[in-house]
């Protein structure tokens, strides 16, 4: 077999030394720059590149006849890189397949999967998920969306169990993967962008995280979702259902009651007092109940689950507390680049919030946020190199409104404007692109102007 690596970033690197282990031929091509570190990398294991273009494979891809044999090329594609590219159409041409690191490394490796996917709270509940196994002494590792790359975690190490956050991105290229374990948080609008503005085809993306799940497999979704739930009853699929809620459905396995969280599967039953859960507010209890059956279901005794979910720190750029300044709370929810996930950080404010939007619009309907917006902001703050669709949606409604080329400014703007019991919550609703390298830029760079006030 011969790889086509497009993409040299963590997934694409990761899954070239995979493909190398196995024996194969690859070839990796960036149209950008590599950073130092992988481009070392890359050298360290004598895998051919090119950055900076797509030239060799172009070539390699004219080369391949429009019929018969396609070569033995297949291609491992970044979730970055979107499919309408022309060298993505030229290769759907002559299809040649074009699959994710997620269905690539999955061939090579029989461990447990856990998959978390949903447009909001994934990388909370992949993060505690993998807390909660680790404290209990599980063989485990953390992939996928978040930390290193799963292909070069299978090319290079061993694990029994491994947590993976899945994109919809990551999981438009699955087609034989399975998930032992899939967890469906939630489905809002988000990066309809990238799926021709129809929030339909952003819906099946999601709902792949389900493709080759049998009876024997665990699907653990919010009952309250009505996308989710609408798919379900239209797929009908054939896995084991484990819905979760905030009320006690008929068949719900994880809700509370009386100022208690509990967990009610075949085999187990577990509680715990709300008050004593590290994550607050109520779309971290939601990430708290999904998480625990999980737990459950994988054995973890009550002692072990009842600790993790209480000393759980947290993750970074999502809902964290930076500093308290004159009286004011700074809060850098950076990972918000949705309408969804700001909701969700405006509704757990507890009052007056000067909040800091904007970034690289991806087809937002701010429409979700006005409600909150209206009766919690004392102050919008735009910060983007084209704030237009922000102000032709909030202009008139919201007295005072600032737009901020740098967030040095933004946070500046955000001093003078806040007073004493208020909150400034960067949750921008919108991907970074515009003026930062990516979200975590975004929120550091935001930490460090708020610790210099």
């Amino acid at each position: 077999m011969r790889f086509i690596i497009l993409g040299g970033g963590e997934s694409g690197v990761g899954s070239a030394i995979l493909a190398q282990q196995k024996g194969s031929d690859v070839f990796l091509s960036d149209s950008g720059t590599l950073t130092d570190e992988h481009r070392k990398t890359l050298q360290e294991y004598n895998i051919e590149f090119e950055e900076g273009t797509h030239d060799k494979v172009k070539e390699i891809i004219e080369q391949v006849p429009l019929e018969g044999d396609l070569g033995g090329y297949e291609i491992i594609k970044s979730p970055g890189i979107p499919s309408t590219i022309p060298l993505i159409q030229k290769a759907i041409a002559k299809e040649i397949p074009i699959i994710s690191e997620i269905e690539f490394a999955g061939r090579y490796t029989d461990a447990k999967m856990i998959c978390i996917t949903g447009s909001n709270g994934k990388t909370t509940v992949t993060s505690l998920i993998y807390h909660i196994l680790k404290s209990a002494g599980l063989n485990v590792s953390l992939g996928g969306n978040i930390g290193k790359s799963f292909a070069r975690q299978v090319a290079e190490e061993n694990f029994d169990y491994y947590v993976l956050e899945l994109s919809s991105f990551q999981l438009d290229g699955v087609y034989d993967f399975k998930a032992d374990i899939a967890v469906l948080l939630n489905i809002t609008p988000d990066h309809l962008d990238r799926y021709d503005y129809n929030m339909q085809n952003y819906v099946d993306a999601k709902m792949r995280i389900i493709r080759n799940q049998k009876i024997n497999d665990a699907f653990i979704y919010w009952i309250d979702d009505p996308i989710v739930t609408k798919e379900i009853k239209k797929l009908k699929p054939e896995v084991t259902l484990y819905p979760f809620g905030e009320i006690k459905h008929n068949n719900s396995v994880a809700y509370t009651d009386n100022g208690k969280l509990y967990i009610q599967t075949k085999e187990h039953t577990f509680d715990m007092e709300l008050e004593l859960l590290a994550l607050e507010g109520m779309h971290n209890l939601y990430n708290s109940l999904a998480s625990g059956i999980v737990a459950k279901l994988l054995d973890i005794n009550d002692e072990n689950l009842r600790q993790a979910l209480s000393d759980f720190k947290g993750v970074p750029h999502r809902l964290e507390k930076v500093a308290a300044v004159r009286g004011v709370q700074y809060i850098n929810d950076s990972k918000a680049t949705n309408v969804n996930s700001c909701w969700y950080a405006l509704q757990s404010m507890p009052g007056k919030t000067v909040l800091i939007l904007g970034g690289t619009d991806k087809g937002n309907d701010y429409t979700e946020i006005e409600d909150l917006v209206l009766s919690k902001a004392r102050a919008l703050i735009f910060l983007g190199k084209d704030n237009s669709r922000l102000h032709s949606f909030f202009n008139g409604k919201i007295d005072t409104i600032r737009d901020a080329s740098s967030m040095q400014e933004a946070v500046n703007f955000a001093y003078q404007l806040a007073e004493k019991g208020d909150t400034v919550l960067l949750s921008p609703c919108c991907a970074s692109f515009d003026l930062f390298k990516n979200y975590e830029d975004r929120g550091d760079r935001f930490k460090e102007c708020v610790r210099r006030l």
